[in-house]
């Protein structure tokens, strides 16, 4: 059991003085009613950044890539066995990229899963009693390559590059470099260290160099289980916000003023996911050049999909590859890019509705939510009373009041362009020319990228433009981001979005003390640390 400082809402209150309660979010994991039933094609994170590893960064000579991780299955325990966490074969997992503005789709990557047993279908076998049986379990003895006959359940994969619709445009496989197969392996995930002595060395090697269509730079491919990254202090935060939620630090990252007296410390042990759970991650590295239009902007967006066949039949003799008949058109199920989107904007009525939809529809369907977010009103019936008693203040709206939220807008659904300021031009952070508004992720692949080292964790926030909302980079901390924007940060950047008026309470430091900084992962591809064992289990972390 974890120590950590627990905080009554009352006393809370108290001690804020002037200062309001909001909420910290969470990431995609469990997101809509719908998505729950069907948890191998959840996406939960999406990040998309420049690549900042060393001889990929764009610097110094060398070549410029961008980074894409699409996590799926929320919350894996490491000790989750004996099936672990396969990819699901029936559907199909698709990065899709629009580098036009135009919220339709002009590159997609789409992965697609097969998963085996080997020896006829018969797995590991062993000899008892005169008789030869399959293993209950997915390997037979230690594990230490990819190729290993200890391992009886194999996954496999294969990646197609589709130029245009989706569905109905030019389909060409990617392959390793060098003429090799369009075939990839996916690793076994971390069952523990007696299986898989040196589980590093082993995930390492399925790590790809691939030959990208109408792309004379290779790239890189992996897919497999990592680390969570996303830091979020979950049982607090839907504990009716059991904390401070105002930075208590004396000093943490730009733009952060002094801690507040009884605000939440920063602490790892405030994290609920963090060092807790395992993701499994789809990680492709791409040329910058190979993203943009010839001639045209530096400014993509993406977004991450799942989808299933539209019919399925229980098959009542099931057998391992065959458990349910499916057929039909694909049908999408997730849809995820930047983060906390369905889980805190859209209205529950609309959650399913929205897994389903693509960038295009969102003006039409969803853009109510985003002009007039409810849950800065929600928390203002809930806290605007209590703050103004228990402090004697006289609020009129913890809640911005400017309506449409031009700055949720900005951040969410076009992107920023910060106006000129007296002899200082104006600078476009990620807007293309031209946008449609549509939710995604929207990353200039022009914005040079800092080593981990150099990231400031609150992003562009932070004076930081290589980070969110700029891409997504693994080390940003955009529970806090999101958080802060929410309550209207950006009506106090000059962004011509809003006014500080708007916001009484906009330049706070608001925080779920659940710290992540870039320089806790690797700073390598595929960034995300290699997964917990299952065993044996890790020593418990300090307080």
């Amino acid at each position: 059991m974890r120590t950590r400082a627990k905080y009554a809402i009352a006393g809370a209150l108290a001690a804020l003085i002037s200062l309001p309660f909001a909420p910290a979010f969470a990431s995609s994991h469990r997101e809509a009613p719908g998505i729950t039933e069907t948890p191998k094609i959840d996406g939960t994170d999406f990040y998309m950044f420049r690549s900042y590893e060393t001889g990929r960064n764009g610097l110094n000579g060398a070549p410029a890539y961008v980074t894409f991780l699409a996590n799926y299955q929320p919350l894996e325990a490491p000790y989750g066995g004996p099936n672990y966490f396969t990819m699901d074969p029936d559907a199909i997992y698709e990065i899709h990229i629009d580098n036009n503005g135009d919220a339709v789709e002009d590159i997609t990557y789409q992965f697609k899963f097969d998963n085996n047993l080997i020896n006829n279908g018969k797995g590991v076998q062993v000899t008892v009693g005169g008789k030869t049986l399959s293993i209950p379990l997915r390997s037979g003895n230690k594990v230490t390559s990819a190729t290993d006959p200890d391992l009886g359940e194999t996954e496999q994969y294969t990646l197609t590059q589709i130029n245009g619709d989706r569905r109905t445009g030019t389909r060409r496989p990617v392959m390793r470099t060098g003429g090799g197969s369009g075939t990839f392996g996916k690793p076994l995930d971390n069952v523990g260290n007696n299986t898989i002595p040196n589980y590093a060395t082993y995930a390492n090697a399925f790590i790809f160099d691939i030959s990208l269509p109408d792309c004379a730079t290779p790239g890189r491919v992996f897919v497999g289980q990592r680390a969570e990254a996303f830091a979020v202090n979950l049982g607090e935060v839907f504990d009716l916000v059991n904390i401070v939620p105002v930075d208590g630090d004396k000093v943490r990252g730009s733009g952060d003023k002094q801690g507040f007296p009884m605000g939440i410390q920063q602490s790892r042990g405030n994290d609920d996911v963090v060092g807790e759970s395992n993701v499994t991650t789809l990680a492709l590295e791409v040329p910058a050049s190979c993203l943009v239009r010839s001639g045209g902007s530096p400014i993509i967006g993406a977004w991450t999909t799942a989808s299933l066949p539209q019919a399925t039949l229980a098959d009542p003799t099931p057998t391992y590859k065959a458990h349910n008949l499916r057929g039909g058109a694909y049908v999408q199920k997730s849809r995820l890019s930047a983060p906390l989107v369905n889980e805190l904007v859209i209205g529950l009525p609309d959650k399913n509705a929205f897994n389903a939809s693509e960038p295009v529809q969102d003006r039409m369907l969803f853009a109510d939510y985003v002009f007039t977010p409810t849950l800065p009103a929600i928390l203002n019936a809930l806290f605007l009373g209590p703050v103004n008693q228990l402090a004697g203040a006289n609020f009129t709206n913890l809640a911005p009041t400017n309506f449409p939220r031009n700055d949720l807008v900005a951040a969410f659904l076009t992107g920023i362009t910060i106006p000129a300021q007296g002899s200082t031009p104006a600078v476009n952070l990620n807007q293309p020319p031209n946008v449609v508004p549509a939710e995604m992720m929207r990353l200039n692949t022009g914005v040079d990228p800092k080593p981990a080292a150099s990231q400031n964790t609150l992003g562009v926030l932070g004076g930081d433009t290589a980070g969110f909302p700029n891409g997504r980079r693994p080390g940003d901390d955009v529970v806090d981001i999101e958080l802060r924007v929410a309550m209207g940060a950006l009506c106090y950047a000059n962004l011509g979005l809003c006014n500080p008026s708007d916001a009484q309470v906009g330049n706070q430091a608001f925080t779920d003390g659940a710290p992540i900084s870039a320089t806790e992962l690797k700073s390598v591809f595929p960034y995300l640390n290699d997964p917990i064992p299952g065993s044996p289990n890790d020593p418990p972390r300090a307080p």
